[in-house]
């Protein structure tokens, strides 16, 4: 007798091997035994899920937005529902750990876009290991961390557009070590994005240099997607190859005009590194647009000092001029070295429940409507939003994600934004659009590959050495779909949908999604790096 059995399943393991029918077994929430299909064997619970089922293992999310979330809405229904076990926070450099008073104020109000600002969340933690307890009190999937670069300058330097000095930069790698050791599995950084980008190679180099030693992985949101990409991708990577530091390129795109077809360029720079002996990742989401605040197209100086400088600069006539100026004319350092076209700028949710009419709507179109200039219309919403405005970008381009997509070092990451009316689909739809999509309607992938892209890969980087394959032994994370079904119903239009096709999640052994329906289980939990055996569990 075991706990759970699963009937008859067509297995992808998450090697990238063929598929297998087997009966598997879950007891104690792991995975017991793999044996011959309808094999007799009893159990508690058993599941049949019906002919042609895929089980795979749990999908990992390389890039999540869902710090928070996870402590307001525990249940987490976008992600677990489509098929997400693990999820990597702490992303793009900005996060809530480690943390002081003054910090945490500053990067409620600045990420409240990304993440909400609760006003009834306790926040009493101040450390990685605080932050991690507080998910073990009852989380749907599992839950990895990496120390944000930006928050650890605002708690060694300040909001200010400087070089930090020889001490603040050993505070910093002091505070990054404490981080590690409490469970990070590495370090983000986010590198359009105050006050994270007012650090130079060097200063990045001194902290990447502790990640190395604690065996974690530098995860950057590089300087530049756009004008530069090439140089902002360079740059990460003589990082890997001068420190020792595993290298994963987060969200790794090629957007806007100036990059449309160039996508070859950028991974000819990262096999020749990978080739030379870095130790070099990436993942991507399987979309177009991108997702981010509209405050994040600010030049880094108009930053400089935090949201409340910000706001007091727009009020200053002639450095409003000068903000307008470099968004239209110059390239804005924010909007990654281009100039914004703001046909582009679609409004995806706001934090003043006035400006709710715009959300869906272009700046262009809501200039049109006021009678206003677009840049105009820009400064009114940041000044009424207090900052908390979110978007989609739209400046991708197909041949560039299908190429990513295809590299060998590719994994699957979300970089889904929750908050806000109409969030950037991603948030509902990023994996089984993977296997939908790409897979099944075009053809891009085949299964097993694309499985091994968003398990075993991500849980090789990660050190799961427990998870991400379906192997005896291993913690049953585990989906349960149709292959000829799965499909992403979220849409730009109506983006907080259900997946369909997916039947059964189970994190750690236990039904998170059964028949397709939540269960209310909070069976996950924090995932940590252990810096003596340098293994995450």
């Amino acid at each position: 007798m075991t706990d759970l059995v699963i009937r008859d399943v067509d297995v992808v393991d998450g090697t990238g091997s063929p598929r297998y029918r087997a009966d598997v077994l879950v007891d104690a929430g792991r995975i017991a035994e793999i044996v011959a299909p309808r094999s007799g064997v009893e159990a508690t619970k058993t599941i049949e899920p019906g002919p042609g089922t895929v089980l795979a293992p749990g999908f990992i999310d390389m890039h999540a937005h869902s710090d928070l979330r996870l402590l307001t809405d525990p249940g987490h229904f976008a992600k677990i529902s489509q098929g997400v076990t693990t999820e990597v926070l702490g992303q793009d450099g900005i996060a809530y750990a480690p943390i002081d008073d003054r910090a945490l104020d500053v990067i409620r109000r600045q990420i409240a876009g990304w993440n909400g600002n609760p006003a009834d969340l306790d926040f009493s933690w101040r450390t990685v290991a605080g932050y991690l307890d507080r998910l073990d009190h009852g989380i749907t999937p599992n839950a990895a961390y990496l120390v944000p670069q930006g928050t650890l300058r605002l708690l060694a330097v300040g909001a200010d557009k400087r070089p930090a000095t020889p001490r603040e930069i050993q505070h910093m790698q002091e505070l990054l070590a404490q981080g590690l050791t409490e469970g990070a599995v590495g370090m983000s950084s986010g590198l359009t994005y105050t006050p994270g980008m007012y650090a130079d190679t060097g200063e990045l180099a001194a902290l990447c240099e502790v990640v190395a030693d604690f065996g974690g992985f530098y995860a950057p949101h590089t300087r530049s997607y756009g004008a530069g990409a090439i140089e902002a991708y360079a740059e990460m990577i003589e990082l890997a190859r001068t420190t020792g530091c595993a290298l994963h390129l987060t969200h790794a795109t090629m957007n806007f005009g100036v990059n449309r077809g160039r996508a070859p360029e950028f991974l000819a720079i990262v096999d020749e590194a990978i080739e030379s002996g870095c130790d070099i990742t990436l993942d991507t989401y399987p979309y177009l647009p991108g997702a981010t605040t509209l405050s994040a197209l600010l030049p880094s100086w108009a930053m400089s000092g935090g949201p409340d400088a910000a706001l007091e600069r727009f009020e200053d006539p002639a450095l409003r001029e000068r903000i307008a100026k470099d968004v239209n004319v110059h390239g804005s350092d924010g909007c990654h070295g281009v100039t914004v076209e703001w046909e582009t700028i679609q409004l995806s949710g706001v934090a003043n429940p006035e400006l709710d009419s715009y959300v869906g709507k272009t700046v262009v179109e809501i200039a049109a409507e006021r009678e206003l200039s677009p840049v105009d219309v820009f400064f009114d919403l940041l000044r009424r939003d207090k900052l908390a405005t979110t978007i989609l970008q739209h400046v991708g381009h197909e041949e560039n994600v299908r190429a990513i997509m295809l590299h060998p070092k590719h994994m699957g990451g979300s970089d889904a934004i929750l908050v806000g009316e109409r969030p950037h689909p991603r948030a509902w739809g990023t994996f089984p659009r993977y296997l939908g999509h790409y897979v099944r309607d075009v053809g891009l992938l085949g299964l097993e590959d694309c499985i091994n892209h968003l398990t075993g890969r991500p849980a090789e980087r990660l050190r799961l050495h427990d998870r991400g394959l379906i192997r005896p032994g291993y913690a049953a994370d585990l989906v349960a779909f149709d292959p000829e079904t799965i499909t992403d119903t979220a849409t730009f239009d109506n983006p907080k949908q259900q997946a369909r096709g997916i039947s059964h999640v189970l994190v750690n052994g236990v039904c998170a999604i059964e028949n397709g329906a939540p269960t209310g289980n909070l069976a996950g939990r924090a995932l940590r790096m252990n810096p003596s055996t340098k293994e995450t569990r």
